[in-house]
């Protein structure tokens, strides 16, 4: 093992790859040089966001999916892949962590072609198509959970976990009366740390199935408890409609920014279930429905789910059996203290893995000369 102090990590595309990754260059950076290369379409928020946390950050030119243009793909992936070959040559890095994507296609070639160590890591119960194809070069692998197709990947894996942002960290450990005031403050609502609540999170792009669904079997379960229901953007004023006639206190929201004293607040949480979700319902510990996004690549978000479910930490509801009478009636039993509901969220904190960004970086460090 040796000493890893020069770190390249690539992300591609979506914010599952991104934040996983920004989480282990913030770890990272107080022992070494850290950089982050972005590719697909938000590079460039992407770049704002790491350079807020002081890590450098370079957008690489947009890299398009290769089933929708040939040729556009050809040109997104030379571009990116001399954009970051002169980056690998400006700094000389040990190693190159990929956090999955098709998108690092570019960057993880350029890095064999200079004779990179390549690591991957997959933030999901199965490993994506874009780290099976990689794992044939790759040294090693992380993955979030248990891998489902782990014959699938070619090189050593592990797992790792998820790393999750450092400050969910710090607000895992506040207390749910600690987090209730703090809502109440920043909310101006009123919620009473006596009565459950309930969190609805659809991701940010919101759930449909959540929005009109649930506020339908919430007006049918009689009760003191209180909700909070992120409708995802775009989608606030159909779902406020929906609860139109629901007597409780409630606090509707489109997105926030303050996922971590909500569900540092939450009784219980209706969420998808992708891997940085369910990765945070771990760090707090919460009771948990997962409706898996059925259009999530390979079925992934059910593998997750699944995970989940036979360690008892979970109740998995497919979004087709997501009814009004199904969901008003697990709410109604989780009111009722139905003793298999009420201890998941036990359980599912014993899943938590808050140590993960150092496990892989330590799982690359076992590599490096």
């Amino acid at each position: 093992m040796g000493e890893l102090k020069r770190l390249i990590i690539t992300c591609g595309g979506t914010g599952g790859h991104f934040y996983p990754g920004l989480s282990i260059a913030r770890k990272f950076s107080g022992s070494g040089e850290v950089k982050l290369l972005l590719s697909g379409v938000h590079g460039a928020e992407q770049k704002k966001i790491a350079e807020n946390f002081a890590i450098k950050a370079v957008a690489l030119p947009d890299m398009p999916h290769p089933g929708k243009s040939p040729l556009r793909f050809a040109v997104g992936f030379a571009k990116g892949f001399f954009a970051a070959w002169r980056e690998f040559k400006k700094c000389s890095p040990q190693a190159l962590l990929g956090m999955g994507s098709f998108a690092t296609l570019p960057v993880i070639l350029a890095a064999l072609f200079r004779r990179i160590p390549v690591f991957l890591h997959d933030g999901n119960a199965r490993i994506g198509k874009a780290n099976r194809f990689f794992s044939w070069t790759a040294k090693a692998a992380g993955c979030a959970y248990p891998a489902v197709n782990v014959s699938k990947c070619h090189c050593p894996l592990s797992v790792t976990g998820m790393p999750v942002r450092p400050e969910l960290l710090e607000k895992s450990r506040i207390s749910r009366s600690e987090a209730l005031a703090e809502i109440n403050k920043v909310f101006q609502t009123d919620f009473d740390e006596k009565v459950p609540l309930i969190l609805v999170t659809g991701g940010s792009l919101g759930a449909e199935i959540f929005n009109t669904v649930l506020p339908e079997a919430f007006k049918k379960v009689s009760g003191n408890y209180q909700i909070v229901h992120l409708s995802g953007r775009g989608k606030l004023e159909k779902t406020e409609a929906h609860y139109a006639a629901f007597p409780g206190k409630k606090l509707l929201l489109e997105t926030t920014s303050a996922m971590d004293l909500f569900m540092a607040a939450a009784d219980l949480v209706f969420s998808r279930s992708g891997g940085s979700t369910t990765a945070e319902l771990a760090l707090f510990g919460k009771n948990a429905i997962l409706v898996p996004y059925p259009y999530a690549a390979e079925g992934h978000q059910m593998d997750n789910a699944r995970y989940f479910e036979s360690q008892k930490a979970a109740v998995v509801v497919k979004n087709q059996d997501l009814t009004v009478d199904k969901a008003s009636q697990l709410l109604r039993d989780f009111l009722n203290s139905d003793p298999e509901l009420t201890a998941m969220g036990a359980n599912m904190k014993k899943l938590a893995r808050p140590d993960a960004a150092e496990k892989m970086l330590e799982e690359i460090s076992r590599y490096t000369d």
